[in-house]
């Protein structure tokens, strides 16, 4: 080796490999090399000074504090029993946030039937089902032109 003050060595006890480009942990200040640069990967003890996650309510999407040490998800349960502001009776029902599939109602007078596909009669410009969507199943009266070639 020809410059061997170049570079560092990784901290992990297990690699200890030198590294050229080497990557300084923020939390706890110690060298790594790429493959254990993450918390997990060093099992960085410092890593609760910069790993911060805030959870947020799954009900009313509010963030909950955690204090160090606390688990989150006992934390966040805890706020659902107490604290949280979720009144279902406010939210919509689930069928009725969804778009509307079967929009559009057939003309035909009696007739009740929706079609996800506009169908419009030529003559009179209407929307009708498919089984109405022929000018003599809904007694078109648009134009007075004959209704067939035939």
């Amino acid at each position: 080796m020809e410059l061997p003050w170049l570079g560092e060595h990784c901290s992990e006890r297990t690699c200890k490999q030198l590294d050229f480009l080497p990557l300084k942990c923020n939390a706890c200040g110690e060298v790594f090399c790429k493959d254990h640069i993450r918390y997990d990967d060093h099992k960085c003890s410092s890593a609760y000074k910069k790993d911060v996650q805030v959870p947020v309510c799954p009900l009313c999407n509010t963030p909950v504090p955690v204090q160090k040490g606390e688990i989150p998800d006992i934390v966040v349960g805890a706020h659902i029993d107490k604290d949280c502001k979720y009144n279902p009776a406010q939210q919509k029902p689930f069928l009725s946030s969804l778009p509307q599939i079967f929009a559009n109602k057939c003309l035909k007078p009696g007739c009740k039937r929706k079609e996800m596909i506009k169908v419009v009669c030529e003559q009179c410009g209407g929307s009708f089902c498919i089984k109405h969507r022929h000018p003599l199943d809904h007694d078109c009266k648009g134009s007075s032109q004959p209704i067939s070639k035939a």
